[in-house]
């Protein structure tokens, strides 16, 4: 192997990655618009938590903190399980191109819990670039038109707001933890907790289960299960190792973008103009905000790197 291509196979690893997180919106649309959201959310997490037993050996070597099971639980509660409450009804009522612009601001979220939490300093060009990528939510919002696709997109982005707060609280928590737990151990945590908790929300009183398992929606939780929760995280992390975390975390820019492609060729979901105005404002409100602090980036990079 040549110098150049060992230097292209992480750049090709975080582009399958970025592919394949942008394609559990896809698919978590699909999902949810069959399937009650958290039946749906309970066969993701215990098909994540049967990828997670296979590698228990490695799990077992890692040395628990006396104490730690309060933030550790805490994180898991904030992400997966507030986080996908909020997200699996959200794209019951947006549409999933709607969602991933929303969830572009994730760092924006994260340096205000920083700023407010962490007392860490941000530059103004953070703060112009906090209330720029905000209009453009807002405006994507107010722009949004009933369709089959998005229902109600005011409360359905509302919710996608909400669920980036959860993560918010996740991400802070666990980039902490990750001082002494390995990504492997915190995503398994994750997995499990989430595997627990919606296990009752799946089978409450009430939930419409289906009287034959649908293949298409049945498939996408698989999917999110496996391709999403081991194979995205295993070619992230395979990347990050191999360059600059701030550079790595630049990748993660491209999803909002090729959520958006995806939503239009496999879900024929449409923007009108002035959503695609709106979703360049959130674009740009972002690329402001990271250009403008580099500590950022690292927070969003370890926000990605353990989700589940």
């Amino acid at each position: 192997m040549t110098p150049s291509q060992a230097r292209m196979l992480p750049v090709l690893a975080l582009l399958v990655t970025m592919l394949l997180w942008s394609s559990s919106f896809i698919a978590m649309k699909v999902a949810v618009m069959e399937l009650d959201p958290m039946l749906v959310m309970f066969g993701r997490m215990t098909a994540a938590s049967l990828c997670f037993a296979c590698c228990w050996r490695s799990l077992r070597r890692v040395t628990y903190r006396k104490g730690d099971w309060k933030p550790l639980l805490f994180m898991s509660l904030c992400e997966p399980c507030a986080y996908f409450v909020f997200e699996a009804y959200a794209l019951r009522y947006t549409s999933a191109s709607q969602a991933g612009m929303v969830v572009s601001t994730m760092p924006l979220f994260v340096a205000m819990a920083a700023f407010i939490f962490l007392r860490e300093r941000l530059s103004r060009q953070v703060w112009a670039g906090f209330a720029v990528a905000l209009c453009g939510v807002v405006w994507l919002t107010l722009a949004g038109e009933a369709t089959e696709h998005a229902s109600n997109p005011l409360l359905g982005n509302i919710l996608e707001c909400l669920a980036m707060a959860s993560a918010t609280g996740y991400v802070v928590t666990a980039k902490r933890l990750s001082s002494h737990y390995p990504p492997l151990f915190i995503t398994a945590v994750q997995a499990f907790t989430g595997m627990v908790f919606f296990m009752p929300l799946a089978f409450r009183p009430g939930t419409a289960l289906p009287e034959t398992i649908p293949l298409l929606p049945a498939l996408a939780v698989v999917y999110l299960g496996v391709a999403i929760s081991l194979v995205a995280y295993g070619f992230y992390n395979y990347g990050v190792s191999k360059m600059p975390a701030g550079q790595a975390s630049a990748f993660i820019n491209l999803i909002p973008v090729l959520t958006l492609l995806m939503g239009q060729v496999f879900l024929d979901e449409v923007f009108t103009p002035q959503q695609y105005v709106a979703a360049a404002l959130v674009l740009a409100g972002v690329v402001l905000s990271q250009t403008g602090s580099a500590s950022d980036s690292g927070q969003q990079d370890t926000g990605r790197q353990n989700t589940v």
